[in-house]
């Protein structure tokens, strides 16, 4: 029965982040800081050619989700 009620809560959890994630990008471009425009992003524009990685922005995302699931582990 333990098992079960473990995989209960990712399943609960994982929607709880989808929902969120859902929310974000719906919300884009209201959101405070401009998520995917941090500081510490690259981007490198020439004539034909863009490249854009978000590295302050999945910084913000690994630290959220590891505040996330450590106060879910407890």
């Amino acid at each position: 029965m333990n098992d079960w009620s473990a995989i209960g809560k990712a399943i609960i959890l994982a929607g709880v982040v989808l929902v969120i994630i859902g929310l974000a990008v719906l919300f884009k471009d209201k959101l405070p800081l401009g998520m995917g425009r941090l500081p510490g992003d690259i981007t490198i524009e020439r004539d034909n050619f863009r490249f854009y990685f978000p590295l302050g922005t999945s910084i913000v995302i690994s630290i959220i989700l590891t505040l996330i699931f450590s106060i879910w582990k407890k």
